[in-house]
């Protein structure tokens, strides 16, 4: 069983940023791929990120290329999303993500933090 925590969410004014961060239990963690996930009300969940176990790669949603960095570190089982040049549509509850692989898949999902972009 894996449990996610997520952190750093808050609210910041446009072109600010802010840096969330996933813990995550038990040290198998470090083999799957992570990701994050975003959802804002009257809108469709949206993939932001992810990330590979290892962290040699990386995609992004075409809105957040540029602007947004994942990245983690197995050492203490966290995954991060650095997020600068915040505009409003970045406003969502951030969700991360973990995708068990193998015969016995499984996604693993946090409780989310909210992030507020505005002035």
């Amino acid at each position: 069983q894996v449990q996610l925590v997520e952190s750093g969410g808050g609210l910041v004014q446009p072109g600010g940023s802010l840096r969330l961060s996933c813990a995550a239990s038990g040290s198998i963690v470090r083999i799957y791929p992570m990701g994050w996930y975003r959802q804002a009300p009257g809108k469709e969940r949206e993939l932001v990120a992810t990330i590979t176990s290892s962290g040699s790669t990386t995609n992004y949603a075409d809105s957040v290329k540029g602007r947004f960095t994942i990245s983690r570190d197995n050492t203490k089982n966290t995954v991060y999303l650095q997020m600068n040049s915040l505009k409003p549509e970045d406003t969502a509850v951030y969700v991360c993500h973990l995708h068990k692989t193998g015969v016995w898949s499984y996604d693993y999902w946090g409780q989310g933090t909210q992030v507020t972009v505005s002035s």
